[in-house]
């Protein structure tokens, strides 16, 4: 076991401790900083230069530890070749804030990449008895090759990486938050894929590659606990693939991930509503996140980034022991709960406001 978890978790850490620091000097030399005079984004909290481009480092932990560890096949090599590319894009958006609209469209592309090499959703688990097939109907083509398309499999496997993508993405509002939610998440699916009484090279490969990011993202968490040293920037969303793509390698335990990860996702459905509702973009930036607003409320970057981090982990522990009609009620109940929650605390902001305009 020490091939699985320990050696890639402990040498993905290692890797990104030393890198943070080296990379932060070139970093600065590029200018990949964010000054919050020249950034005019309005969920900006610092009040000082820092850098941004935290994705570089956590990825070099990631590709360093899985050299070592993981075997060269077809969906390793997808994974690293879309996360390498979703770290380029996002390197180039914290240098030149890109339009989010190409960086979606990038997004896209790397999660082609992933469904592509075979990372599929196959099925899933009726919490009632069953199963509901999603890979019966596929489009057959010959070029190069023959090939096959599963497209129901494919579309919601692209559907599920870009929304974990951008979900995470929104999840690094304050110092901390986002590492220690992906560290969480990771280690919650690497358990999972050793549970398996035959354990095969696809789980093997999940349980490793769970380990090595929870370590990149633990050795990270140490330059971006408040106050953060680094931001981890959109370069990290090379990261949030990984995570996306593990969730379904581990036998499309999709249910655990959306439990484990309940809390940013309900957030990221909320705000996607809300900007739609409100007439503005998906895409269009604000400071009403969960986050911000537990802000509002007094709570400090660190113990918001905490309240974060507790919630997944009594969460994903919940994942690892409920049946699935335990972790369909659990995610009824985190969906009722954490949305009151978001709901009450918009209403009482927007009361605020009218009361001091008054």
């Amino acid at each position: 076991m020490n091939d699985i978890i320990f050696f890639p978790f402990l040498i993905s850490f290692i890797t990104v401790v030393v890198a943070t620091p080296l990379s932060l000097i070139f970093i600065k030399k590029l200018g990949i900083i964010d000054d919050p005079k020249k950034h005019k984004h309005p969920a900006i909290l610092h009040k000082k230069p820092i850098p941004r481009g935290g994705g570089i480092p956590l990825f070099i932990g990631i590709a360093i530890a899985g050299i070592l560890y993981l075997p060269i096949t077809k969906t390793v090599i997808a994974l690293y070749i879309a996360s390498f590319i979703s770290l380029v894009i996002g390197v180039l958006d914290d240098k030149f804030d890109l339009s989010p609209y190409i960086r979606f469209i990038f997004n896209i592309i790397a999660g082609l990449i992933v469904v592509g090499s075979g990372v599929g959703i196959a099925f899933i688990t009726n919490p009632f008895g069953g199963t509901l097939y999603l890979n019966t109907f596929r489009f057959a083509f010959d070029f190069f090759g023959h090939h096959s398309i599963l497209v129901f499999s494919d579309i919601i496997a692209l559907i599920w990486l870009v929304w974990v993508m951008n979900m995470l993405n929104w999840s690094k509002g304050v110092d901390g938050q986002m590492p220690g939610i992906v560290a969480i998440s990771a280690i919650v699916i690497g358990i999972l894929s050793l549970r398996f009484p035959v354990i095969d090279q696809t789980n093997l490969i999940s349980a490793k590659l769970s380990f090595i990011l929870a370590g990149a993202s633990l050795g990270f968490l140490i330059f971006n606990y408040y106050p953060a040293k680094i931001f981890p920037g959109y370069g990290a969303t090379s990261i949030y693939l990984l995570l996306g793509a593990l969730s379904i390698l581990s036998s499309a335990k999709l249910a655990t991930a959306i439990l484990v990860m309940g809390v940013p996702m309900i957030d990221g459905v909320i705000t996607i509503i809300r900007r739609v509702l409100s007439g503005k973009s998906p895409f269009w930036h604000d400071k009403k996140h969960l986050h911000h607003l537990l802000l509002y409320m007094g709570f400090g970057q660190r113990r918001v980034a905490l309240f974060y981090w507790i919630i997944s982990a009594i969460l994903g522990s919940l994942s690892l022991l409920l049946t699935s009609k335990g972790k369909l009620f659990a995610v009824v109940m985190v969906i009722i709960l954490v949305g009151g929650f978001l709901l009450f605390l918009h209403f009482a902001l927007e009361k605020n406001n009218d009361e001091t305009n008054i």
